[in-house]
């Protein structure tokens, strides 16, 4: 069986925090849980379990897509010293600067 995404964890963890806010029973909850999302009941009452500690959903992100790009060896170079340094994996990174381009970008009236 193939591990669940961060973005099917999270579904899940909301989909507990909402059987418990609307006041099932952990009992109750774990059965639906397991089979509205096709988990087993283990994994069902772990969600509930987390779920408890949760003051409101989770945000759910957009899953992510593999993408294949070139950048020039030094880049890449300096990109991986970065990620070590900070502990961020390269896809945040890389991410999160193409993000602040594009914001940039659309701020600035330019749309390419």
């Amino acid at each position: 069986m193939a591990r669940s995404t961060k973005t099917q964890k999270a579904l899940n963890l909301n989909a507990a925090h909402g059987l418990l806010s609307r006041g099932s029973s952990v009992a109750e909850a774990v059965t639906m849980l397991a089979q509205e999302r096709g988990i087993s009941l283990r994994q069902a009452y772990r969600y509930l379990q987390r779920a408890r500690a949760l003051r409101r959903a989770m945000p759910v992100g957009e899953p992510s897509v593999p993408a294949t790009f070139k950048i020039p060896r030094d880049v890449l170079a300096q990109l991986r010293a970065y990620s070590r340094r900070s502990g961020l994996p390269l896809s945040v990174i890389v991410t999160e600067a193409i993000e602040k381009r594009l914001t940039a970008t659309r701020r600035r009236g330019r749309h390419g």
